[in-house]
């Protein structure tokens, strides 16, 4: 049985595989991730199962969550939040009050003094600084919201990418980000520098060269990777 073929219906809290119901019914599940384990909550509380619906491991937490990586973030009763690997068994023994999801082999946290930063596979911070806020990584870069509410971007070696701040920023998606200065959202190059003189209210990551925006007077637009106004929705 493949795992990829396993459906979760959230609705009844049953998993089917062609059609057919497998195992039992549970309080809650999540769905099926490599390499081939799902979260699901019973009376005894959440733990990750196998194909065949056993558990592969003993304990129970509070919550689980699908493993990415191959590691998972799960919290006990307590509140504690940290990692597991695929046979249940913590990859570090430091505590949090929240953990991401690894993405690159990086994963968010955040400490009980509310610091955000970024953590290795290994449980090991990539680089000293705390944040208000961090993101996932993506294509190799994150963004970090600074102390003083600004944002910045950082390399998988926690170093700034440029030296320009925003007051907000989204990832990198085919070489370009969204950014947002006192005068609205626009596209940004790796160096920090606009590729256009143009600022919106609302923007999107450009889609196979092209992006849509929505101006100050809520207008919608297609805009090209040169700032182009290519086309008017409205």
């Amino acid at each position: 049985m493949n795992w990829k073929e396993i459906y979760s219906n959230q609705a009844e809290n049953r998993f089917y595989f062609q059609g057919k119901p497998l195992f039992k019914e549970y309080k809650s599940i999540l769905k099926f991730h490599a390499p081939g384990i799902a979260p699901v909550e019973d009376e005894t509380g959440w733990y990750h199962i196998n194909i065949l619906g056993e558990p592969i491991y003993n304990e129970r937490y509070k919550r689980v969550f699908g493993y990415y990586d191959g590691l998972s973030t799960v919290t006990d009763f307590d509140g504690n939040c940290f990692h597991i690997n695929a046979n249940g068994q913590r990859v570090y023994t430091e505590n949090y009050a929240f953990c991401g999801n690894f993405q690159e082999e990086k994963c968010v946290v955040r400490d009980f003094s509310n610091n955000y930063f970024h953590i290795d596979k290994n449980g090991n911070r990539i680089y000293p600084e705390n944040y208000k806020y961090v993101g996932d990584f993506k294509d190799g870069f994150a963004c970090v919201k600074l102390s003083n509410g600004h944002y910045k971007h950082i390399d998988s070696k926690g170093k700034f990418l440029n030296d320009k701040e925003f007051l907000d920023l989204g990832i990198f998606h085919k070489s370009f980000a969204t950014a947002k200065d006192e005068y609205g959202w626009f596209h940004i190059d790796t160096k920090g520098n606009a590729i256009y003189k143009e600022r919106y209210l609302i923007i999107e990551p450009f889609y196979n060269g092209f992006a849509l925006v929505t101006d100050h007077d809520n207008k919608k637009l297609v805009i090209s990777e040169t700032g182009i106004i290519i086309l008017h929705i409205d």
